[in-house]
């Protein structure tokens, strides 16, 4: 199971369990001081360096292995694009890209990704296209209004975070989840 938590602008938590035996919280561009496992940074100038207690820090691309958690980093024109495999769920970051669509190398890389969190603006619908998650959590927007209305969505109710399981990821389709920050 992988709950996410949404603090803003593309400042994301994730905290997956097999309820098991192990465990991990994720923070991908923290906009403080942050306590994480993982601290993943999809900017270089991100001006947070430090963080509470240990944190394993990944700042660019290259393929990781920490607490059970697989982490890739792939280049793009801005900046770090990560997908994480946890809980056999694949999720994918997209950062600041600046790219109007992706690379077929770039795509390679993201294919069978499950949940997508992606800045709104110019080019974002063409990207959800070439990626086809089953959940896309838009981020980075002032009016989140305009994005529904160009994926034909209304707007659904915000939610504080997103519980995922495998079996609960929408067999066919995409949905949209809106977070609070």
């Amino acid at each position: 199971m992988a709950k996410v938590y949404w603090a803003g602008k593309s400042c994301f938590q994730i905290s997956v369990s097999n309820s098991k035996d192990h465990s991990a919280d994720i923070v991908i561009d923290p906009l403080k001081e942050e306590k994480a496992d993982i601290l993943l940074l999809t900017n270089v100038d991100n001006k947070v360096k430090t963080t509470k207690g240990e944190s394993f820090i990944v700042s660019g691309p290259g393929e990781y292995e920490i607490k059970e958690v697989f982490i890739q980093g792939i280049p793009s024109s801005k900046n770090t694009i990560y997908v994480l495999e946890a809980e056999n769920i694949r999720f994918c970051h997209l950062g600041d890209l600046g790219q109007k669509q992706l690379t077929d190398e770039q795509l390679e890389k993201i294919d069978g990704v499950d949940v997508l969190m992606i800045s709104v603006g110019e080019g974002t619908q063409k990207i959800i296209g070439q990626i086809e998650p089953k959940i896309v959590i838009p981020m980075d927007y002032d009016d989140v209004s305009k994005f529904l209305k160009s994926m034909g969505k209304t707007a659904p109710a915000p939610q504080d975070k997103l519980v995922v399981k495998t079996s609960t990821l929408p067999k066919q389709g995409m949905e949209i989840v809106v977070l609070n920050p």
